[in-house]
């Protein structure tokens, strides 16, 4: 019997001990919780200077929903802040040039992950440009060379858009949200709904999680060590310095034109990945501008 008390009161005494831990561990788990839930909400936002009206119940919801999906992609997100060390320098001051507003550098984040995609109906480049809107917007497309590849070139194209459909629509934000619904389409909304402002229309929900996931992405972006993201600055890619070349001829063989410059074709291609082939075919002696890193490779 003697023995049979023992280990009764071992058997009590670990699970007496269990159950404390367990309502510690969740106690501090739900003020954790409940640290973060209530901090991690911006009291305001703005797109390009715009107010987002939060005291609207659905589009507080929608800001949340994207902060809390975006928030828990930790790898894109990551990536996406490690990418922008090296792409923003690139895109911010042709937006200035352009006189369009710097929170667009947030919209080639959430349409590519600055990266150079390929999407499923033929979209390419970081600014994600389909092949006759690239052309309308003056970028060269073709079995050669396709500048949509160009960050420089696209985000120029991207500005010539976004500033068309400014004047089109009014505001920056609608001008964003056509970006993804397209200009047409917007404003066919509009005329059906008689409402002219992005938060009061009803519109696809590709369109309308549009804006909020760029808002979202500004938000982290901006305050990364807020939402977890603390990164040193060695992690961030850099943007490599580089040698710029103007050719005006053909060339016949890329991996050759590399060795000469000191470099191999894969960091050829790399730096200039508008050139699309293993030559540069240039019939009509058109000036072309090839990057050769100084560094790096």
């Amino acid at each position: 019997m003697k023995r049979i008390e023992k280990i009764s009161v071992i058997i009590t005494v670990v699970i007496v001990s269990g159950l404390l831990i367990f309502a510690t561990t969740h106690a501090s788990k739900d003020k954790l919780d409940k640290e973060y839930t209530s901090s991690y909400f911006p009291a305001a936002a703005n797109f390009a200077g715009e107010a987002t009206p939060l005291k609207v119940s659905d589009v507080k919801e929608r800001l949340d929903r994207e902060l809390i999906v975006n928030i828990n992609l930790h790898a894109s997100t990551i990536l996406a802040i490690k990418r922008a060390n090296r792409a923003f320098p690139v895109i911010e001051p042709i937006l200035k040039k352009n006189g369009v507003p710097d929170d667009f550098k947030y919209l080639p984040v959430i349409e590519s992950g600055l990266v150079n995609a390929v999407s499923g109906a033929g979209a390419r480049g970081v600014w994600q440009f389909m092949p006759e809107t690239a052309k309308e917007r003056g970028m060269e497309v073709n079995d050669f060379v396709d500048e949509r590849y160009s960050l420089e070139k696209s985000t120029q194209a991207a500005c010539s858009y976004l500033l068309n459909a400014k004047a089109k629509f009014g505001t920056w934000t609608l001008a964003a949200a056509s970006y993804n619904g397209g200009i047409a389409g917007v404003n066919k909304q509009i005329d059906i709904q008689k409402e002219s402002n992005y938060y009061d229309l009803l519109l696809t929900e590709e369109t309308s999680r549009y804006v909020f996931r760029i808002l979202a992405l500004k938000e982290i972006m901006k305050n990364p060590d807020k939402y977890g993201f603390s990164l040193a600055k060695e992690e961030l890619y850099p943007l490599l310095p580089t040698r710029k070349i103007v050719v005006d001829s053909t060339i016949l063989d890329l991996a050759d034109f590399a060795k000469a410059q000191g470099i191999n074709y894969k960091i050829l291609k790399i730096h200039n990945p508008w050139l699309r082939d293993r030559k540069l075919e240039n019939p009509t002696n058109k000036k072309y501008t090839i990057e050769i890193p100084l560094r790096g490779y």
